[in-house]
């Protein structure tokens, strides 16, 4: 756009460009703004204010990556990673993250994704493999303490010599041992007396 006494047009950042309505200038000026982040995330750590500050407090990369965040840069980088048409910045953006995350470690990144509720599911998750494992015992211990009793079917036998109603052989479901207390009325239900009938 013409602007009066030669001063460079600067885009109205309110309105989001297409890539193809870019310009030249406004493409050095995103190069130069993830150039300038990336060179801001790589300053080393000094170790001497590193360890003037408290236990628990934010270092300065810790403080300029919440500075990021509050800026809404953060957001920004995840739409240029993200999309398709603006696949020239992939290779800057990706530098920042890694330098975002240069002092972590992945374990620890995991442990402050799940927070509280992860110490909680863990701690649940030990108390209940501990109870498991108390039962498994337990029942073992019971299986071991039963007494090794044979099967209440004691087998079948045919009864040579004893005719049952169909004259054939009889067949015997009891024990051996209950042979002598055999009779042909063994199991049936006794015929009741009517009371008038019944003996004094």
């Amino acid at each position: 756009c013409p602007c009066p006494s030669g001063a460079v047009g600067v885009p109205d950042s309110s309105v989001p460009q297409d890539w193809e309505q870019r310009q030249e200038e406004d493409t050095l000026l995103i190069e130069r703004i993830l150039l300038l982040v990336r060179n801001v995330l790589h300053v080393p750590p000094d170790p001497t204010e590193e360890q003037q500050g408290v236990d628990g407090d934010a270092s300065v990369h810790d403080r300029v990556l919440w500075a990021l965040h509050i800026s809404g840069m953060d957001d920004l980088l995840k739409f240029l990673a993200s999309a398709q048409v603006e696949q020239q910045w992939a290779l800057h953006v990706l530098e920042i993250i890694s330098l975002m995350f240069r002092d972590q470690s992945p374990e620890e990144l995991a442990a402050l994704g799940q927070g509280t509720a992860g110490a909680e599911h863990r701690e649940d998750t030990r108390e209940l493999e501990s109870l498991r494992q108390r039962e498994m015992a337990e029942k073992r211990a019971r299986a071991l303490q039963r007494p090794s009793r044979h099967s209440r079917f004691g087998g079948s036998y045919v009864l040579q010599g004893l005719k049952s109603i169909g004259n054939r052989d009889v067949v015997f479901h009891k024990g051996l041992h209950n042979l002598k207390s055999y009779s042909h009325d063994l199991g049936k239900e006794p015929r009741r007396v009517p009371r008038h009938r019944q003996a004094a």
